[in-house]
């Protein structure tokens, strides 16, 4: 049986900080956890044992499991009342699913697994990081691929297996920057909420905080 950590994290001069809990029920890899929209009560979890489960940190119990059809590396919440998953899978599709109904109520094929997701702001666009090498933005509006944008909607960021990140104007198409400093694959990167920083980590368990790029 594969568990779910739960974990606290604060100021250096915070005490009591720490391990809170283990929620135990995937039966493999658990490979990404978020709160259900506002709600800081309920997580929803991926694993490679393709089941989505929603969880209740309260209780510490899983109050729902949604058996999705493929292994999930990645899942996002995307309204407010957290009861849209919007999930990223093995097979290269991504999924949308109802919580409230245990359905699939969409979903789109892409060319690559899908290895990463993350929400604009305003939770129209979807950008997608696949295992294709390209990084594609899914208007939620239309379900439509329509570009790339960081959260300012100026920049695309990705982390490569070169060691390198690679970032691109969206307003030009072009590689604006190569950010070198990694020792080995970059694994996952994200921009700060408004957009003046990046947070990167490699599969050397190295953090990087970038402030000028």
């Amino acid at each position: 049986m594969f568990n779910l950590h739960i974990v606290t994290l604060s100021l250096p001069q915070a005490s009591g900080s720490g391990f809170q809990h283990t929620l135990t029920g995937h039966s493999n890899k658990v490979m990404t956890a978020k709160f259900l929209g506002t709600d800081s009560s309920k997580i929803a979890s991926g694993s490679y044992d393709r089941t989505i489960k929603v969880w209740d940190l309260r209780s510490k119990v899983c109050t729902k499991t949604i058996f999705a059809g493929s292994s999930c590396n990645d899942l996002v919440t995307s309204d407010i009342a957290g009861t849209t998953i919007i999930s990223g899978h093995f097979d290269k599709k991504i999924r949308f699913w109802d919580i409230r109904c245990d359905q699939n109520s969409n979903e789109i094929q892409l060319q690559g697994k899908v290895a990463s997701l993350d929400l604009s702001q305003d939770m129209n666009y979807l950008l997608a990081c696949t295992r294709d090498d390209s990084l594609k933005l899914i208007d939620l509006r239309r379900n439509q691929i329509v570009s790339t944008y960081s959260p300012d909607a100026q920049y695309a960021l990705c982390g490569s297996h070169d060691n390198n990140i690679y970032v691109w104007n969206t307003r030009t198409n072009q590689l604006d920057k190569v950010l070198k400093e990694h020792k080995s694959a970059v694994i996952a990167t994200a921009w700060h909420p408004h957009g003046s920083s990046i947070l990167s980590s490699d599969k050397n368990k190295h953090v990087i905080l970038w402030n000028d790029f």
